[in-house]
């Protein structure tokens, strides 16, 4: 890799068009929804190893599409408008080749249920039955368990058209030097990947999008910046596309929204956390959210990138990023100078890892960890509006501080 790296010309052309491919997301072709969305109501597991049936209840039959994906074994199903309102613990049973289940919003009028399973399977069946004799619709999958040969052949012939193939460029421009500064907001999470969730119940893409808002709200009252958010409401978005999101819109700066879960030492994880993108984790903590926050992608039930994308954005990270990591640190920094002085830092070092979300190579990103859901005092603060208020006030701070160091010509 070493001589690869020595051998590349690094022109503004290969930047951009690097860019935009390692940006390229899933396109998304949602059906109509109805107006009366189908509500499930109950799922369930039956049979065996040899055949494991997943049962659903609907209120109506819906059309609904089936695939399988690898890396790790899943069955995706897509339907395009559900309201899922089914008995808590649902999809932690385990049975035959099924290991758990999940479901919720993938995107706006798309609903997705993902089944993890243990090894390589066929979907020998998927069907949905129309209600009868006072019986609800049922939708139908049963799954029989195969060789990996096999499995590989037939997720190749049956790959949905949408899946892996890769999207137009995303159309990107150099932004205009005497405007707004553009800052996109990233509340992570949403739709069928819950993220973290306090032992209460909060969850973290509840959290973070309305501590998002609320950051929105007051940078665009500085009359400042134009500010974006990947997502307003409760949707999925895949990591990729939070990335292009960005890149797209001219961003001079992407702070991505979390909330952390250390269940091992509750009584002392607590604060903010401020994360840059490393090659090499800063320490075991890091690297284990970094996989965490990474998985989004496979608890949703999305394609995971094949080893030539991760080539790629190693090149990325490698050669085009070194600027734009300059300023991620000055930016983190900035965070972290104006939340040392209120008590709300779990610790003042700037932690780096493999972020996915942090890979735009042309745009400073930061992944910001508001506190742990995990400790009841930082759980009670996340849900506090006024403590969101104060928060929000600070990060305003440490981006106000930001581009006054860029307007005062400092090489960063």
């Amino acid at each position: 890799m070493r001589h690869l790296r020595a051998l590349i010309l690094v022109t503004p052309a290969w930047i951009a068009a690097l860019a935009l491919l390692l940006a390229s997301a899933t396109p998304f072709h949602p059906a109509a929804a109805e107006s009366n969305p189908a509500i499930a109501k109950d799922a369930r597991l039956a049979g065996d190893s040899e055949r494991t049936r997943f049962i659903a209840d609907l209120s109506r039959k819906v059309e609904v599409r089936t695939f399988a994906l690898g890396n790790p074994y899943r069955v995706i199903v897509d339907a395009a408008d559900v309201s899922f309102q089914m008995p808590a613990g649902v999809g932690k049973e385990q049975r035959g080749l099924i290991t758990a289940y999940r479901y919720g919003l993938f995107a706006p009028g798309k609903s997705r249920i993902v089944i993890d399973v243990s090894g390589p399977f066929l979907i020998d069946k998927a069907f949905v039955l129309e209600p009868r004799d006072n019986q609800p619709a049922r939708l139908v999958i049963d799954l029989v368990p195969t060789d990996e040969k096999t499995f590989l052949a037939k997720l190749e012939e049956s790959k949905p058209q949408d899946a892996n193939e890769t999207a137009p460029p995303l159309p990107t421009h150099a932004p205009d030097p005497n405007a707004k500064p553009v800052v996109v907001l990233d509340p992570g999470h949403g739709g069928i990947d819950p993220g973290a969730k306090s032992p209460s119940g909060v969850a973290e893409k509840e959290v973070v999008l309305a501590f998002s808002k609320i950051l929105k709200t007051k940078l665009e009252a500085t009359g400042r910046y134009e500010v974006h958010m990947t997502r307003e409401d409760d949707t999925f978005l895949p990591l990729r596309e939070r990335v292009a999101f960005a890149q797209k819109r001219g961003a001079r700066l992407f702070l991505s929204i979390h909330a952390d879960y250390f269940p091992d030492k509750p009584e002392i994880a607590r604060g903010a956390t401020v994360y840059l993108l490393s090659e090499d984790a800063s320490d075991e903590e890091a690297k284990a959210l970094a996989a965490k926050e990474n998985f989004s992608d496979v608890i949703a039930g999305v394609a995971l990138p094949n080893d030539s994308d991760e080539v790629l954005a190693n090149i990325l990270i490698d050669l085009t990023q070194r600027e734009t990591q300059n300023r991620s640190a000055v930016f983190g920094r900035s965070i972290v100078g104006e939340l040392a002085g209120k008590g709300n830092l779990h610790t003042k070092k700037l932690r780096g890892a493999g972020f996915r979300v942090l890979k735009a190579p042309d745009v400073p990103s930061v992944l910001l960890e508001l506190g742990f859901l995990s400790h009841p005092e930082d759980e009670k603060r996340l849900v506090s509006d006024p403590w969101r208020e104060r928060m929000a006030g600070s990060v305003v701070k440490a981006i106000d501080n930001y581009f006054a160091k860029k307007l005062a010509g400092n090489p960063f």
